[in-house]
Order: structure tokens, then sequence, then C-alpha cells
């Protein structure tokens, strides 16, 4: 997997009608990979969402990804899915998923982003570094905690919680090559230049 920045199409910060023109402006700004997030929606209305992002992405040779819901993988055609700790066994998720999807997988410290690196994910998110209104109540890892991993972990990570053009930088310092960004892309006046800005900081 080559993508440096992870985009999150999310229902907290956005309305799904807007996700195909917001996709194609992540993905102009440099986003790699993008996810489509709708926590506690009808698994119907998330997989009529996914949909018409999925000619956008598909142009652009972009990974398109659900979150929580291996089954709508097969249903709309999407690249692969991503579960939390609580989403049950990798294994499970990508038998639903299907053959040659991608399956990614939440982590909060080290000891779960090893267990997802031995359980077989594609790719790991990491975090939350910061505390992010995307998950309230759970505490922020830290920053310092981006160097251990980056050293043990061999997998794509991606670091996640509350990231910014503006922290960005301090988080590469510590190692961070890849990262998932939501609100500062989704609340941006400019997502392709904030898109922008975060995957040039993220270097080549």
């Amino acid at each position: 997997m080559n993508a440096r920045l992870y985009a999150i199409l999310d229902t907290g910060y956005s309305s799904p009608e807007q996700w195909p023109e917001l996709a194609r402006l992540l993905i102009r700004g440099g986003a790699g990979i993008l996810q489509i997030r709708a926590k506690g929606a009808p698994p119907e209305a998330i997989a009529g969402w996914t949909v018409p992002v999925l000619p956008v992405a598909r142009d652009a040779g972009v990974p398109l990804i659900i979150n929580d819901h291996p089954d709508l993988v097969p249903l709309t055609g999407a690249d692969g899915c991503h579960i939390g700790q609580d989403g049950g066994r990798l294994a499970s998720a990508r038998a639903v998923a299907g053959p040659g999807k991608l399956v990614g997988r939440s982590t909060h410290s080290l000891e779960q982003a090893r267990a997802a690196q031995a359980e077989g994910a594609d790719y790991i998110g990491f975090g939350p570094i910061f505390p992010t209104p995307t998950k309230p109540g759970r505490p922020a890892i830290g920053p310092e905690a981006i160097t251990a991993m980056s050293r043990e972990i061999t997998v794509p990570a991606f670091c996640i919680g509350g990231i910014t053009p503006e922290n960005l930088p301090g988080l590469v310092a510590l190692g961070a090559r890849r990262v998932v960004v939501v609100s500062a892309l989704l609340t941006a006046p400019d997502p392709a230049g904030a898109a922008r800005r975060c995957r040039e900081l993220l270097g080549e």
C-alpha cells in the first residue's frame, strides 16, 4: 500500500450528498485512500451513500474502504473494510468481505498494533494521537507512542486522532509516515488545499 494520506468521509462532518465531490477534492489534494464512516446509520443507507463515491475513487485508482461493515463490501463493490477492536476476528471480516479485499484494524496501543499485525491486517490505524471529537471519551495515547510503533510495526500504519496540518510536522519528526485526517479536511474551506498541505508535510 503506497497511500500516505488517508481521508474519511464522515457523517459527523459532512452530508453524504457531498461525498462524491468531496472525494474528488480530497483525491486531488493527495488522499491515497478513502473511507466511508457513518456511525449508527442503517447498513442500507451506508451502501447507498457508498455507491456514488466508488466511480470517483476508481477513476483515480484510490481504494474505497467501508467502516464497520464487511458485509457491505461485496454488496457495493468497495475495496475493503475497516474494523475496530470490538469488530471481531480479522479473519472473519476478511471471509465476509471477500478475496482480494483490504481489511484494516483500529489499534490504541503498541500491544494492539502488534496483535493486528500478527492477525494479518493489511494496515492499521494507530491512535488517537491527540484527543479528538470523533472519538469522545477515548484517551489519547500521545505523540510519543509513534516512535516505538514506527520502529516495530511493518504493516502500513496510519496515525489518527486530532491530526492537523499544524501539528503534523511534529508527528513526522517522531516517525509518522502515514496519517488519517478527518475534521481538518472536512471542515476546511478548501479541502483539496488542506489535503495537499498534509500530503506535502508527509514528504516522499
